[in-house]
Order: C-alpha cells, then sequence, then structure tokens
C-alpha cells in the first residue's frame, strides 16, 4: 500500500515539473528573438502571413519551436532563430506568449 501511495505522490508532482517555465524569461528572449516579426506581445504580426501567437496554447508553441529547430517544420526564417534557442528558452518563450491576451478568441 505505501509504494502505492509513493508512486501516486511522484505522479502528482509530474505536472508541475514539466511547466517550469518562466514567462518573464520568455518576455525577455521574446524581446530578443521573436518582436521585430510578432510584435511584443505576439499580437502585431509584421506581415499577413506570420501568426499571431498571443493566447496560443503553450504546448503547441513548445512543439511547433522545436519541429523548426529539429527541422520537422520547415521556415528557413524560423528554423534560424529556433536554432540557437534552448529547451528553457523554448518554454520560457511558449508560457510568455501563452500567457498574453488574444483578439482572436475569448480568454478563459
Amino acid at each position: 500500500m505505501s509504494k502505492a501511495i509513493a508512486i501516486l505522490a511522484v505522479a502528482a508532482l509530474l505536472p508541475a515539473a514539466s511547466y517550469a517555465a518562466n514567462p518573464e524569461a520568455g518576455r525577455e528572449k521574446a524581446a530578443q528573438v521573436c518582436a521585430a516579426c510578432h510584435g511584443p506581445e505576439g499580437n502585431k504580426p509584421s506581415t499577413p502571413d506570420q501568426p499571431i501567437l498571443a493566447g496560443q496554447h503553450y504546448d503547441y508553441l513548445v512543439k511547433a519551436l522545436k519541429d523548426y529547430k529539429s527541422g520537422q517544420r520547415t521556415n528557413p526564417i524560423m528554423k534560424g532563430f529556433a536554432a540557437a534557442l534552448s529547451q528553457k528558452d523554448i518554454e520560457d518563450i511558449a508560457a510568455w506568449f501563452a500567457s498574453r491576451k488574444s483578439a482572436l478568441h475569448e480568454q478563459r
């Protein structure tokens, strides 16, 4: 019985550990890397073919950046920017943009 409780206790901690991103660090990194094309809060893309990042799902942003970095998703500009990002940078940037309000949908 105590083994089952220990397993449940560890499992309860895993989701919190996987979302240990720092949105403020993401804001600083996004200002250096993302703001020129997507706007400082991710709401003002510089051209219509660039997406609004504000309010996007954290997991989606992490996956997209990782896919750009690995080449699984192709865009020469994004590949260049993503190549310089660490896993922590990716998580922090995703947390920053996910925390921003977006005019595209109603925030819950």
